[in-house]
């Protein structure tokens, strides 16, 4: 009997603009940290401090992978969200708006 595979999906961006793929084969029950193993990119002392998530939900590095998963590793921001919008601001003087829902009349 052959034993079971997931294809699992990895995407990684190491620098600013710069996007890794990776289609990984691992046996069936692999865990997150099993996947970033696989890849390579990663060294053993690093893994443990890395964020990962799993379909752009930030999940532990022990949690078990399914077919067809897609995980993520994110980099740390180098600057506050508010504080880079701030920035924006002070030097276009516009400000920024973003819409969290479909434009419309309120429901």
């Amino acid at each position: 009997m052959v034993p079971a595979e997931l294809a699992v999906e990895l995407i990684w961006s190491p620098l600013r603009g710069e996007w890794r793929r990776l289609t990984l084969q691992l046996p069936e029950g692999s865990t997150v940290v099993e996947a970033l193993r696989a890849s390579q990119w990663f060294n053993e002392a690093d893994l443990q401090a890395l964020k990962a998530g799993i379909w752009s939900k930030l999940r532990p590095l022990d949690t078990p992978l399914r077919d067809g998963d897609r995980v993520e590793v994110y980099r740390p921001l180098t600057v506050d969200p508010k504080e880079a919008r701030r920035q924006r601001y002070q030097a276009t003087g516009r400000r920024i708006v973003t819409r969290h829902r479909p434009l419309g009349k309120k429901a």
